[in-house]
């Protein structure tokens, strides 16, 4: 059976540079599962590796779509499962690195993504809740997906509420016995944790996120979509429009990230054993 080896945790723990040094002694080539990662353009705010950081190890599945447009799950899917056997070809291992589970379990599991098309009356109706109310309608629809998305993504809430609304809730998936997995799940202390988000956050504001998103808007991306991006894009383009103060911004930046990482830890936890 071809073994594929999976990098995850919570964000800030390191997976990217440590996903290069098991590449470089291994033999190996990188695909990313990182749901902002794969948009041009979304690079300081995403926190995407930079040339000179990928030492040389090809990665894939970086800037595959244009941020303008939403990028699904099955989308990433097919790509990954390409990439995949293209680096088997060449006697490589692939490795999947990243935080974005829903992406990591779309490719490693053998599941049909429910069949639930778009509802334009439901979204209609949606789109006058906000973020946080959403967020409460799927908590009630469907605790479990409630627990592991990102519940300040506005195009994820409503999509997931779609199929809940329908299905009663998002389908369990079920192991396939395609690859031999190997997870790698890096984590820290809560305190420790939480002071590399938060270095990390400023580092990011003086690389230029502040810069990168009024670029993003200057390119006719409207600040609906990018507050639809979640996290750092969300909190960056409401600053921007005067919704919030810098200070507002930053703490309230934090928190969410910190909030984010507690649900990636409640999702990749059930395979770090």
């Amino acid at each position: 059976m071809e073994k594929i080896i999976v990098v995850c945790g919570p964000t800030a723990t390191g997976k990217s540079d440590y996903a290069v040094e098991l590449a470089k002694k291994i033999n190996g080539e990188i695909i990313s599962a990182d749901s902002r990662q794969v948009y041009k353009g979304l690079d300081v705010g995403s926190g995407k590796i930079t040339k000179k950081e990928m030492k040389g190890v090809p990665h894939h599945l970086l800037d595959v779509a244009n941020p303008k447009t939403v990028f699904s799950v099955t989308q990433y899917k097919r790509l990954a499962e390409k990439v995949i056997k293209d680096i088997f070809k060449k006697g490589k291992t692939p490795i999947i690195c990243g935080g974005t589970g829903f992406y990591i379990d779309a490719v490693i599991y053998d599941q049909d993504f429910p069949k639930v098309k778009p509802s334009k009356t439901l979204r209609k109706q949606l789109e006058k809740f906000s973020v946080e109310e959403l967020s409460k309608k799927l908590q009630k629809l469907d605790p479990e997906r409630f627990e592991t998305v990102d519940i300040k993504n506005r195009v994820r809430i409503i999509r997931a509420i779609e199929i809940a609304t329908e299905l009663g809730s998002v389908p369990k998936i079920k192991r396939t016995k395609k690859y031999d997995v190997e997870w790698i799940y890096l984590d820290f202390p809560d305190d420790v944790l939480k002071q590399r988000i938060h270095d990390r956050l400023f580092k990011r504001m003086r690389k230029g996120m502040v810069k990168e998103v009024e670029n993003l808007h200057s390119n006719k991306m409207s600040w609906k979509r990018l507050e639809d991006l979640g996290l750092e894009y969300r909190y960056l383009a409401l600053y921007l429009q005067e919704k919030l103060t810098r200070q507002e911004m930053l703490s309230e930046l934090e928190k969410s990230i910190w909030q984010y990482a507690k649900r990636q830890r409640t999702w990749f936890k059930k395979y770090a054993k």
